[in-house]
Order: C-alpha cells, then sequence, then structure tokens
C-alpha cells in the first residue's frame, strides 16, 4: 500500500492511540511488523505555542519510521501552521505523514469542535485537510468514524470532502461517535466509502485476530486495516497478521516468558525515554496487558499497582517469570496465553 509518496510493506498499521502508543510501544509494534505507526494525538495548538509536553510527543526513534504524526484541533489555519513547524523540522525529526485526528470522542475533545465534532461540520473538515495540504509536501491524512450517531452516518460524505481536499488516505473507525467503542463495528460502511472514493481506505474495529484482518480486507475491499486494542500487550499481533496473509501460516501465540520478558524490555524502553518516575507509572497499563490470562495474573497486577520504582517493578516481574517457570506445563490448547490467530475463514468475533 502507498500513502502519497510514503511506500508501505504491507498494509497492516499501528493505530493512533491516546494514552498508549508512545514511542516505547511503537518500536515494538515496528519489530513484530507494523508497517506504519503513528504518535497519541497532539495539540496543534501546543505546538504551535511550543508546549514543551508537546514536543515530547512528536519524538521518535529511528527505526519507528513510516511515521504519522496525529494532531488534533479545529482552527484550519493553526492546524496548517503545525503542519508546517512539522515539515520545517530537520529530516531525523520530520515525520513521514501528518495525521488528523476526526474520531475521537472524548467529551473534552469534541468540546472545543476538535475529533469526532468534525464529522458534523463537513466544510471545516474539508478545510482543515485543504489548509494543511498547502502548508506541506509531507502526506496529509484522516482518521475518522461512521458519523456522529445513528441518526447521522456520512462517513462517505466526509470521505468524499477528504479526498477532494487533498488527503492521501483514510482511516474508517467503523463505530459513530455515539457508539465510542461499544457494540459491533459496521464493516459494510467501511466497504461504501471504499466504493465512493479513490485514496487508500483503511479500516479500524472489531480486528482482534489475524482472522479478522484478513476478513476485513476480503469484506470490506479497504486497502489497509489499522489495529489498535488488539496491540495491548501483543505487539506479536502483527506478526501472526503478516504470516497469515502472505505465507497462510498460523503462528502459535508467544509464552508466558516471552510476554514477560518483552514486558521488562518495554519497561527498559520507557525508563530511558521518560525517566524512572513516570516510566513506573506508566508500565503499569502495559503489565496489566501483557499478564492477562496468566496464573495468579490478579495477584501480580495487584502487585504492580502497588510499585513505586522502575526497579522494583522490574523485580517483580523477573520474580513472576520464576514463579510460572515452576509450575507445571498446561495440556496443549489450555487457557493461559493468549490465543493463535484463526485461519482465514473462521468465525470473526463479536463485540
Amino acid at each position: 500500500m502507498k500513502i502519497g509518496s510514503v511506500q508501505l510493506e504491507s498494509p497492516f498499521l499501528l493505530a493512533p492511540l491516546a494514552g498508549v502508543s508512545d514511542s516505547p510501544f511503537r518500536q515494538l509494534a515496528r519489530e513484530q511488523g507494523a508497517a506504519a505507526v503513528y504518535t497519541e494525538m497532539v495539540s496543534a495548538d501546543g505546538l504551535v505555542r511550543g508546549s514543551r509536553a508537546t514536543l515530547d510527543y512528536i519524538a521518535f526513534e529511528p527505526m519507528e519510521r513510516p511515521i504519522g504524526i496525529q494532531l488534533f484541533g479545529s482552527d484550519p489555519a493553526v492546524m496548517a501552521d503545525a503542519t508546517r513547524m512539522l515539515g520545517d523540522l530537520p529530516p531525523e525529526r520530520r515525520p513521514d505523514m501528518v495525521d488528523i485526528n476526526m474520531g475521537c470522542p472524548v467529551r473534552k475533545v469534541v468540546n472545543r469542535s476538535a475529533g469526532a465534532a468534525l464529522l458534523q461540520d463537513v466544510t471545516r473538515a474539508g478545510a482543515i485537510v485543504r489548509a494543511m495540504r498547502g502548508a506541506t509536501d509531507l502526506p496529509v491524512t484522516a482518521k475518522i468514524r461512521l458519523g456522529w450517531d445513528g441518526e447521522s452516518r456520512n462517513v462517505v460524505e466526509v470521505a468524499r470532502a477528504l479526498e477532494d481536499a487533498g488527503a492521501s488516505a483514510v482511516a474508517i473507525h467503523a463505530r459513530t461517535r455515539a457508539e465510542k467503542f461499544e457494540g459491533s463495528a459496521h464493516w459494510e460502511m467501511i466497504a461504501a466509502a471504499k466504493r465512493a472514493v479513490g485514496v487508500p481506505v483503511i479500516g479500524n474495529g472489531d480486528v482482534r485476530t489475524a482472522g479478522d484482518a484478513l476478513r476485513m480486507i476480503d469484506e470490506t475491499g479497504c486497502d489497509g486495516v489499522m489495529l489498535g486494542r488488539a496491540a495491548f500487550g501483543d505487539p506479536w499481533v502483527f506478526a501472526r497478521i503478516r504470516a497469515l496473509a502472505g505465507r497462510g501460516v498460523v503462528l502459535p501465540p508467544p509464552t508466558p516468558e516471552e510476554r514477560l520478558r518483552t514486558g521488562i524490555r518495554h519497561l527498559g524502553l520507557l525508563v530511558r525515554s521518560v525517566g524512572e518516575r513516570i516510566a513506573a507509572k506508566e508500565m503499569r497499563k502495559h503489565v496489566a496487558w501483557y499478564i492477562k490470562g496468566l496464573p495468579h495474573s490478579a495477584r501480580v497486577r495487584e502487585q504492580v499497582n502497588q510499585t513505586r520504582s522502575a526497579a522494583e517493578l522490574m523485580a517483580l516481574l523477573e520474580a513472576f517469570i520464576g514463579e510460572l517457570s515452576d509450575l507445571p506445563v498446561p495440556p496443549e490448547g489450555a487457557g493461559g496465553a493468549l490465543e493463535p490467530a484463526p485461519a482465514a475463514g473462521g468465525v470473526r468475533a463479536a463485540g
């Protein structure tokens, strides 16, 4: 798949994830085969004002490329200024793409007429893309939803407007703002948008396994698949998808020790990125995902939440590895590890 001038090695991408897709998380996803990654959403206002915290959000390592920086905001002029700043960065700090958040359902974002609120103002959404395209030669993309609610599912109209304004690709989370992350994703609306536009359409929503990813492409005709929550504690999901898509091979899930060793490495990357104190706090949610389904995970999760330093957390994970190694090996097919990806053609996960 190609987005503007950016050639991707596969159609499977990591979604921008507020509070999750920081640099260490993105590095692990790229290592396991994510074809591109995106930053957490970044305030265009904060970027233009030179906010230190905002500048930290847009930092990335070379191995994360290709990478998109996702901006949110509602003023076309400010969005253009922020885009111009990104394009003017030194080559080693300049992203490969600039994405626009037009799907965040959180109240504090939509109350600023940003995120999913832009789905109610198609003219403004198009003006934002047009202004940003005029400010850079980087590909400008957008991540949208089906609409504001069930009475206004205007995804086809929005996709067409964004394409007309110069967007290089559109990613679609197949739920409305009102649905947030509940219920089943409406993949048929991704298909409708794909039929309506010529730029790449990237599907998102209810992709939990390798089989889901291939079925989304088959059922909707979308050009790419963007994974979000499926990658929480499981960067290997990209390797499983690519193995199934490219070779028809169903890879086994990571072993408990692989999961915990990766969690320890993740913690080390976080320490180098944000320092001991912040890393110890930020890592708690990631550890909860890495240990999900393992024996005694509830007790360990409670212990994790009591840790006060990265060193203490690392020692706890090392001890848990030792504890698990002393347990009897469960019979093949028993629970306690991530489920392997089903072969294409299996039953689609609901929810």
